[in-house]
């Protein structure tokens, strides 16, 4: 009743030859994704991009021998049937989607799809109790551990220790460009230019709700600028900073995070004690800043200090005497 309510098969229901023409699309869909990958990691990780082309290479064969058996069993028509087809049946996330995954969880996809693949026909091979169909279906399920041997050796061959230190790097550097740096950047637009309101509200009124409202708003507008800033100031293609949609949304986040960690503390009613807190989190933001930037920035700490501590400190101290004034 529910496959035919959702106008897809149940996996059982499927005869031999659709079972058959699944495995033939399954295949050749998995090939293209191979190849996606590869075209993908060509410029920044050769050796990963050689081993997805050898893995579509293996596709392709196993795909025209899956054909072969089509031909010589239920003729040259192949029925159309494709994963999204059949209920419950494994998915492939679409190519497009997986265009901006990291190195480790393209390789750790690309492991994922031959396990499933070999569950398949597992499974297709346990359930039939025709002798012909089961042969057809456990050299199936051979053929595609025959795959995982494969794709280890071709492991072997590209993916030198030497070619995935270098990869590593690589995709540690990308990370740092789309990531680190502009969320950095906003951590500390929003920790240190956010000090000078809030502490100039704080002491000016007293009054710790206004405060925070003064600091949400503050928090809040700066995150969307700097958001948009960075979003727009470049599109990541000659700079390969990656994109800039991820950038704007580390910087954007960042800094409204930023101003918002020295403003929370202002919906505690009583005035001395959400302002001792208040420093408290300043004091902790920026030495985690001065860290950030000496651990990912390549940043010398004494420097990294001068720059946001003892920076920090003036534009804090610059709001407390406007306040107080």
């Amino acid at each position: 009743m529910l496959s035919m309510l959702s106008g897809r098969k149940r996996f059982r229901e499927l005869s031999e030859q659709e079972v058959l023409a699944l495995a033939i699309s399954s295949e050749e869909d998995d090939a293209r994704i191979y190849r996606s990958f590869a075209g993908r990691l060509r410029e920044d990780f050769p050796a990963t991009a050689k081993l997805f082309e050898g893995m579509a290479g293996e596709e392709d064969t196993h795909r025209q021998m899956l054909i072969d058996l089509h031909v010589k069993r239920f003729g040259e028509t192949i029925p159309l049937i494709r994963r999204e087809h059949v209920s419950g049946f494994y998915a492939r996330r679409p190519v497009w989607l997986m265009a901006e995954l990291p190195l480790e969880r393209i390789r750790e996809i690309a492991g994922d799809m031959e396990a499933e693949a070999g569950r398949f026909y597992q499974s297709a091979a346990a359930r039939t109790e025709d002798a012909e169909t089961r042969k057809l279906l456990g050299t199936l399920a051979a053929a595609e551990a025959g795959h995982e041997e494969s794709a280890a050796a071709l492991a072997e061959e590209h993916l030198t220790e030497a070619a995935v230190a270098g990869e590593d790097r690589a995709a540690h550097r990308q990370f740092v460009l789309t990531w680190v740096q502009p969320g950095l950047a906003g951590l500390m637009d929003g920790s240190v230019s956010t000090l000078a309101p809030i502490f100039a509200a704080a002491f000016a009124t007293g009054d710790t709700w206004n405060t925070f409202l003064v600091g949400l708003a503050a928090s809040v507008g700066a995150g969307i600028s700097m958001g948009f800033t960075e979003a727009a100031s470049d599109d990541g293609e000659l700079s390969g900073r990656g994109s800039p949609v991820k950038r704007g949304v580390a910087s954007g986040v960042m800094t409204a995070l930023g101003g918002l960690g020295h403003a929370l503390p202002y919906l505690i009613p009583h005035f001395w004690t959400a302002t001792l807190i208040a420093l408290v989190v300043v004091f902790v933001e920026l030495w985690a800043i001065a860290w950030i930037q000496n651990r990912y920035m390549d940043t010398p700490f004494w420097r990294a200090t001068l720059q946001v501590v003892v920076g920090g400190g003036l534009v804090l101290a610059a709001g407390v005497l406007i306040g107080s004034g």
